[in-house]
């Protein structure tokens, strides 16, 4: 466990209660760790009162939501719950991948391979056939987008389908339909990042509607498999996907432009597997501290939209939902002016990191307006001398409905699964050669699972960006 505690941890200013808040400077002032630590603390009692995790389906997420939604109304917000069904995913214990032939070979979960999330339950021993595989350094892979990718692919034989370009989803579907027995999906390898050769943090996603198991492999494990003629591999999925019903949290200011809405959203559910206290815990608890003290902001420019989704984890269900609402509704989602998403803002070996509005560090932009996010928040940082990096619009978070459907978007996070490098030891300290957060999706994820330093300056980089542009002190260009 790693903590990074600042010297001096702001405490909340009493002079902030009913105090009109009317610049930057008082924002910043009122937004305290110690507020947002109240509330990491309330998710982590109801964690610990409902089997030690808060996720979507469950009593432990349902309690949060009520939290939450007392607070907000306590404060002046008027909310609204929307409810939707999704399948509820769960690990149920080890899941298990061997080559039976033609050399014996036993992997090891966790190094070698996972579960792939809304995998489907099942055990299968079958021949293993490739699926239009492109290996190397900078390859273009497709593998498995398309119907014709599996013209001629034997039923009853397990599909070997790498990343690239489409979703897990789409994969999953097209080799179901193709009459796989089982899929192994293993990472891109097109470059030596880590996020593209180890075991891939995808999911088949809520729309999967496969009856067949899926494990996710390293892409060093699954270039090795496609090489070996008449190969033969045993797999069990060890999980159980269920129906079941939850619930989205909605928050309006009463004031403000209708017509121009500024939102921001964290989802609020953890994995089943602990507490989520920073995951995501951090962002939900930052972000409702936010909205407490923005109820004091005057003149309130534009109507301000909190979300705490729910189902996040099993694959961006709420955010998705609620926004294909809109969209059957005649005006839609042109009343917002941007979508602002906070996933992860306290990882213990943290990094500072703003989503890639422009495109410049990874190539994939977002929509118009986007960049002006993404530089309004590196403007936070900068003024401090804060160090900060770019992360990309990779599809993980809440933010993907809005920017697919053209809602200019932007963010924080502090780093997940992936390791530090030397080079980010260097800006941030911490510890290079360790995941930014070494409890993401574990047990482990507590109320001593937290950067107070990183919480810190995420919270006020939140307050700061929210209030400015819900005052009009920041605008978006939206041109393309």
């Amino acid at each position: 466990m790693f903590a990074f505690v600042p010297a001096a941890v702001a405490a909340p200013d009493a002079r902030c209660d009913n105090k009109t808040i009317n610049s930057v400077r008082k924002m910043l002032d009122c937004v305290a760790v110690d507020a947002i630590l109240e509330h990491q603390e309330a998710f982590q009692e109801i964690a610990d009162a409902n089997d030690d995790n808060r996720a979507s389906g469950t009593a432990g997420y349902d309690e949060s939501l009520d939290y939450v939604e007392g607070r907000l109304e306590a404060a002046g917000y008027i909310t609204s719950r929307q409810e939707f069904d999704f399948f509820k995913f769960s690990v149920l214990g080890p899941s298990v991948l061997q080559q039976t032939a033609p050399v014996p070979t036993t992997y090891v979960e966790g190094t070698d391979f996972s579960v792939t999330p809304h995998s489907e339950p099942g055990e299968v021993t079958a021949l293993v056939t490739p699926v239009d595989l492109a290996l190397g350094l900078g390859n273009m892979s497709t593998s498995g987008c398309e119907a014709s990718d599996f013209t001629g692919f034997p039923a009853g034989h397990i599909a070997l389908i790498q990343r690239g370009t489409c979703t897990f989803m789409q994969k999953g579907n097209l080799a179901d339909a193709a009459g796989a027995s089982g899929i192994l999906f293993f990472n891109q390898g097109n470059t030596t990042d880590p996020s593209r050769n180890g075991i891939p943090a995808v999911t088949l996603g809520n729309g999967y509607t496969g009856d067949i198991p899926a494990l996710n492999l390293t892409y060093a494990l699954g270039a090795a498999l496609s090489a070996i003629p008449d190969l033969t591999m045993h797999l069990i999925a060890n999980v159980s996907r269920e129906p079941a019903t939850t619930e989205n949290l909605i928050a309006e200011s009463p004031g403000g432009d209708p017509d121009n809405v500024i939102m921001a959203g964290a989802h609020l559910d953890s994995v089943a597997a602990g507490p989520g206290i920073n995951d995501n815990g951090s962002g939900s608890s930052a972000l409702l501290e936010v909205a407490e003290q923005m109820v004091n902001v005057k003149p309130l420019t534009n109507k301000l939209r909190f979300a705490w989704w729910g189902a996040e984890e099993d694959g961006l269900v709420g955010s998705t939902f609620w926004v294909n609402d809109r969209l059957t509704d005649e005006d839609g989602l042109d009343d917002i002016e941007l979508y602002l998403n906070f996933d992860m803002v306290a990882s213990p070996n943290y990094g500072l990191f703003i989503y890639d509005g422009d495109g410049s560090g990874f190539g994939l932009e977002g929509p118009p307006g986007s960049a002006d996010i993404e530089a309004l928040f590196e403007t936070y940082y900068a003024d401090r001398n804060i160090p900060s990096e770019p992360t990309a619009f990779d599809g993980r978070s809440d933010y993907q409905a809005f920017i697919l459907n053209g809602v200019p978007a932007g963010g924080l996070f502090t780093g997940a699964e992936v390791p530090k490098t030397v080079a980010q030891r260097s800006k941030w300290g911490g510890f290079a050669g360790v995941p930014f957060d070494p409890c993401y999706h574990e047990d482990c994820d507590t109320i001593d699972n937290l950067s107070l330093e990183a919480l810190d300056i995420n919270s006020d980089a939140i307050a700061y960006v929210t209030f400015l542009y819900a005052t009009g002190g920041a605008v978006i260009d939206t041109t393309p």
